[in-house]
């Protein structure tokens, strides 16, 4: 298994967290304000970013992606998955214009889909014993913890609104 196979989910909320933190740093923010420009990023690139990878794989190297989950290739579900994550990675890119609940509902809708992924990758290896490397590694630890990192963030973003004036993006 490759390194990339390994790292791949984490990439893009890497890059998110970087972006957000010259965001932060650029503009000097603190406190709630700070935090709300890491929940962006991490929904706009952490989420949106990784989710439209993820339909570019389905859709265009489908093969390639059934045998790094240990699917038979040739699914037609493959074009469904890719479909459901370019529209949810667009989403994703869509809340770098829309907070709100909009946010709430990217992270509910995404984070469901995730982590119902993500037990089902746990499905494949306890049942199925599915060892692949996109079943069992990052991806699945990806699909069932990142969207709880993503509600403690909005919930802590909810509990301590930006006070207005004091952001600008």
């Amino acid at each position: 298994m490759g390194v990339m196979q390994i790292l791949w989910p984490f990439v893009f909320p890497l890059l998110g967290a970087i972006i957000a933190v010259v965001h932060i740093h650029a503009r000097k923010y603190t406190g709630a304000a700070a935090l709300e420009i890491v929940l962006m990023w991490q929904l706009a690139v952490g989420l949106g970013l990784s989710l439209l990878y993820g339909g570019v794989g389905h859709l265009f190297v489908p093969d390639q992606v059934a045998e790094s989950i240990g699917w038979p290739v040739g699914s037609p579900f493959q074009r469904e998955v890719g479909i459901w994550d370019m529209a949810m990675g667009i989403v994703g890119l869509l809340c770098l214009k829309f907070r709100g609940e909009f946010w709430t509902a990217m992270i509910a809708g995404a984070g469901l889909f995730c982590i119902g992924a993500g037990l089902g990758h746990v499905w494949e290896l306890v049942v199925n014993g599915n060892t692949a490397p996109n079943n069992a590694g990052a991806v699945m630890y990806f699909d069932l913890l990142y969207p709880v990192l993503l509600v403690i963030l909005l919930v802590f973003v909810r509990k301590n609104p930006v006070r207005a004036g004091s952001r600008t993006t």
